[in-house]
């Protein structure tokens, strides 16, 4: 049997994840009637879920690569991950909240920092409810633009302060550019990698986050993002990097490249609105 390289591996485990959590859901909606499920029925559901997804990612690495440090959202953390050369970073089921609504836009994020280089060198995002996986294997195709409308994802519970603020001086910097006259409109999505997944197919343009996260909300969808021509950094347009303590990113952008810079100027002037 020949050996999976890093990226495959993150895409196989990933892959595998994301059936084992919609086998799980399944069967739970099976033994419970939708009009029996409450918050406490569909908390137990994530909990599980979560817990089960967690284990079997951790067997797998553990398994493939013994020698790697793994930091997992459903693991206990400590700092020896701090002096390892690699550390998969992994969210086991990102979008919990929205997996126990019996949603699509939920995740599983693997992927790999090399300490010594200072870049995560593999990844994966799977949407196993899409019927996606987004991988740094995958060959990159631009995504094709629905309409003229520029979309901006954010999260559905805790979006930028200054969101709408953001999105009105975008559409008058896109305007003044020539790039869009048709305005910015503000969209909700789950998991972080379901959030750069719109992006991926073409209904939306920017990703912005800046009420903090977990390394292993980011992870995963950046190296992706990345691949696929897009760029992400801190909203300071400074680079995100990972594997610290605590494993905390303070915010996120991800934008279409041709954006990318009005973007980072809407926010600049709008800091403090």
């Amino acid at each position: 049997m020949v050996e999976m390289n890093d990226a495959e591996l993150s895409r196989s485990v990933a892959q595998e994840a994301g059936q084992l959590l919609l086998k799980l859901r399944e069967d739970f909606f099976l033994a419970h009637p939708a009009e029996t499920i409450d918050k406490t029925i569909s908390d137990l559901l994530r909990d599980q879920a979560d817990r089960a997804a967690h284990l079997f990612i951790m067997d797998k690495l553990s398994t493939a690569r013994p020698r790697d440090a793994i930091l997992s959202e459903e693991g206990k953390d400590n700092d020896e991950r701090l002096s390892a050369d690699r550390i998969w970073i992994v969210d086991p089921l990102d979008g919990t909240w929205e997996y126990g609504q019996n949603r699509k836009d939920f995740a599983v994020h693997i992927a790999l920092w090399n300490a010594q280089e200072q870049v995560l060198s593999a990844g994966t995002v799977d949407l196993p409810d899409q019927g996606m996986t987004r991988s740094v294997l995958d060959t990159v195709e631009v995504p094709t633009k629905k309409d003229s409308i520029i979309r901006v994802v954010a999260s559905r519970s805790r979006p930028p302060a200054t969101l709408k603020e953001i999105v009105s001086r975008l559409g008058e910097l896109l305007t003044e550019a020539g790039i869009s006259h048709s305005g910015v409109e503000i969209v909700d999505v789950g998991s972080v990698g379901a959030k750069v997944n719109e992006i991926l197919c073409g209904r939306a343009d920017v990703y912005l986050h800046n009420t903090g996260f977990f390394e292993w909300d980011v992870a995963a969808p950046y190296i992706v993002a990345e691949h696929y021509g897009l760029v992400a950094s801190h909203m300071t347009g400074e680079p995100i990097t990972f594997n610290h303590m605590p494993p905390y990113v303070t915010d996120l952008v991800v934008s279409r490249s041709e954006l990318y810079p009005h973007v980072l100027r809407a926010i600049k002037e709008t800091q403090g609105a």
